[in-house]
């Protein structure tokens, strides 16, 4: 059996469906971060089948966790202090996502303007459809990892 030591102060991403961690570890931009980040993959659950887990050892407020709630709001948050789960985070869409989803109107000035950051609204949280801040064009679903 796989051991990976304790966290001290960090996240515990859970209950990812198993084969998308790499891409939450991309849209977090844990790669861009300088600090210790411990991915399992398939590792086995009693509740899901397969399972992935991060482990990410930084302090919480660097990193966006709102955009797991676009992702997948069946994952679980645990906050970690001192070595202990001191919080588990619910997660919920998030009002404002940047980046993370594309407008796919060819005429919208964020698809002109390439310096311009993609900036989706939750318009309707019932059906989550979000739309584009600028051209309002229209977005529903999950993100695709």
């Amino acid at each position: 059996m796989l051991n990976v030591g304790q966290l001290n102060e960090g996240v515990v991403l859970d209950h990812i469906q198993a084969g998308k961690s790499m891409g939450i570890y991309r849209i977090l931009k844990l790669d861009q971060m300088d600090c210790c980040v411990a991915i399992i993959k398939n590792a086995r659950s009693n509740k899901m089948g397969r399972k992935d887990i991060i482990k990410v050892e930084c302090p919480i407020d660097e990193l966006d966790l709102d955009v797991l709630g676009f992702i997948d709001h069946n994952i679980t948050v645990n906050i970690i202090q001192d070595g202990e789960i001191v919080e588990k985070r619910e997660l919920k869409l998030p009002k404002k996502l940047k980046g993370i989803i594309h407008c796919h109107n060819p005429r919208c000035i964020c698809t002109i303007e390439q310096e311009l950051e993609h900036v989706f609204f939750l318009a309707d949280p019932e059906r989550e459809i979000y739309r584009c801040q600028y051209c309002e064009e229209k977005y529903r679903g999950r993100a695709k990892l």
